[in-house]
């Protein structure tokens, strides 16, 4: 078990977490110091206690949204992995269709030319 220490809004607390875990709670700890700092901002001077809680509803929010956002992705992506998929020939261009004309009509007088052969022999 390892120990990080988190600056939270000028208070130091010391943290256990598993180990190989302590660059991700130290991430977890800087992010939620930010979100303070910038609510605090906003708000100016004020209840410390009135802040925290102003923060774990922001923080907060900003999970729901993020579990809402993915549960529409989600859906989306189950929808899309259920859809047939349809490919629409849309025909040669004016240019390919020539060129295949051309080469069809190669190919025919080849088998032709082919045919006249065999029934000479």
């Amino acid at each position: 078990m390892a120990e990080v220490n988190l600056v939270i809004d000028g208070r130091t607390y010391g943290i256990a977490c598993d180990d190989g875990q302590e660059r991700r709670v130290q991430q977890l700890g800087t992010y939620i110091d930010t979100r303070i700092k910038e609510i605090g901002a906003s708000l100016g001077s004020g209840n410390k206690a009135q802040l925290m809680v102003l923060t774990a509803l922001h923080l907060a929010d900003e999970i729901f949204e993020s579990r809402e956002h993915l549960q529409k992705v989600t859906v989306t992506n189950q929808q899309l992995s259920s859809e047939p998929k349809q490919i629409f020939y849309q025909g040669l261009s004016p240019r390919d269709e020539q060129e295949l004309t051309v080469a069809i009509g190669r190919m025919a007088t080849k088998v032709e030319k082919m045919t006249e052969r065999a029934q000479k022999t």
